[in-house]
């Protein structure tokens, strides 16, 4: 059987490709371009061509039934995980591979229907981020929200102020609504409780902190993901401006830090 000529980590057969495809096994695909017509192309492993047509390029699609441009334009330059769809065999013995990005997500989508629950963590990337949430890729490009007030306790304006596109980071499933699909996430019981990460800190010690928010009574002061303090107001401060400020009295049973900003 001719072997498709490939690096050595990605030397496939066409037997092989064959067995992948019928698993619907996950393979890496990256984009080196995109047509008029929105179809992916580029290549598996170091020189399989293959392409993903515009209608297996997601699972979601527009009121007009059509995979909307947004799901599309972004991959450019990118590696993404894609299934098999169909093998091409040329006349010439080269071989071309349809994929289908749109064959993982409902692969990936039937698993979380069965198993996915409030409480397990997931590994994910993070996809986009808004003034309100970030949306992480869960797997196979099912995306879910997390939302400001569930990244930490520190009072964020915006989820690019903790996370960054392309961040690999672990959370955990808030809420997931079968009927739907959508998955809520959660991230700041990772960081820890008050209690645990209070405990390096004593009334008294000098630290860094960072500027998160403003009410009456004060100014929120980050020292750490999920942990903040409450100081006096300070003229001249803006909102995410690192700060020097003195612990004046830690509260433990009320969950509270009084600061003093001296720097």
């Amino acid at each position: 059987m001719n072997k498709v000529k490939k690096s050595k980590k990605n030397n496939y057969t066409v037997e092989e490709l064959e067995n992948m495809k019928n698993s619907q096994q996950v393979i890496d695909m990256y984009i080196e371009n995109i047509d008029e017509n929105l179809n992916m192309l580029g290549v598996i492993g170091s020189n399989i061509k293959a392409y993903i047509p515009r209608n297996e390029a997601s699972s979601i699609v527009g009121d007009d039934g059509l995979v909307e441009e947004k799901h599309i334009i972004n991959k450019k330059n990118k590696v993404i995980p894609v299934c098999i769809k169909e093998i091409i065999k040329n006349d010439d013995g080269s071989i071309e591979l349809v994929m289908s990005k749109r064959v993982l997500e409902l692969k990936v989508r039937k698993w979380m229907y069965m198993h996915l629950k409030p409480g397990m963590k997931l590994r994910g990337v993070v996809v986009s981020t808004t003034e309100y949430a970030a949306f992480v890729d869960v797997g196979g490009g099912v995306t879910g929200i997390l939302k400001l007030q569930d990244m930490s306790d520190s009072m964020l304006q915006n989820a690019s102020d903790m996370f960054k596109v392309s961040q690999r980071i672990e959370v955990v499933v808030k809420k997931y609504d079968r009927d739907t699909g959508r998955i809520e996430l959660s991230y700041k019981e990772l960081l820890g409780s008050f209690e645990e990460n209070i405990k390096k800190y004593h009334e008294g010690d000098i630290v860094d902190g960072i500027i998160r928010n403003r009410i009456k009574s004060g100014v929120f002061v980050e020292l750490q993901p999920n942990l903040v303090g409450l100081a006096e107001h300070v003229n001249g401060i803006e909102y995410g401006q690192k700060v020097l400020v003195s612990i004046k009295k830690i509260i433990p049973e009320k969950k509270k830090i009084k600061l003093v900003i001296i720097g």
